[in-house]
């Protein structure tokens, strides 16, 4: 066989190596990854659609969600210490909790689409608690003056002297 011909076999049999591992290699990465992937390829578009809406009903919403017995009456109690509610603590965040709160935030030049504001909380005394900090000298915690609380009737009988 002459070489000039053994050539072109040779650089035939080349290309068709090189166009069977490129169809090979198209091939393998059209098929899915996982077997949730080949699951979900299988099915028809409608079952695909109807995924979806599932996996997003099942998204846990984040925050908190609501007001618990025992702060409700600890926020009522202050709030009808500094006269914005009438009557007794029922537990419960009712709309005439929800009322005084949206006054005295109001009164106090805070936002009062939602409530409660941590700044009012803290001006009614019912802050969070400052004695489990490792370095409550060096927090940032807005001092009462900041929230406009005089040191006289600071709730608690912190007095700021200067």
């Amino acid at each position: 066989m002459p070489i000039g011909n053994r050539k072109s076999q040779v650089a035939s049999i080349l290309l068709a190596l090189l166009l069977m591992a490129g169809v090979a290699s198209a091939t393998a990465t059209a098929k899915p990854k996982t077997k949730h992937a080949q699951l979900t390829k299988t099915h028809s578009s409608s079952h695909h659609a109807s995924g979806k809406s599932n996996k997003k009903s099942a998204a846990r919403p984040h925050g908190q969600r609501g007001i618990d017995e025992q702060r409700t009456l600890e926020i009522q109690n202050a709030l009808i210490h500094e006269h914005y509610l009438s009557g007794g603590p029922s537990g419960t965040w009712d709309e005439a909790t929800r009322d005084a709160m949206i006054r005295y935030q109001a009164a106090n030049g805070w936002q009062t689409k939602l409530t409660p504001d941590s700044r009012a909380l803290i001006k009614l005394g019912l802050g969070p608690d400052h004695k489990g900090l490792l370095n409550p000298e060096t927090a940032n915690i807005p001092s009462p003056h900041e929230l406009g609380v005089d040191s006289g009737t600071q709730p608690g009988g912190s007095t700021d002297q200067e």
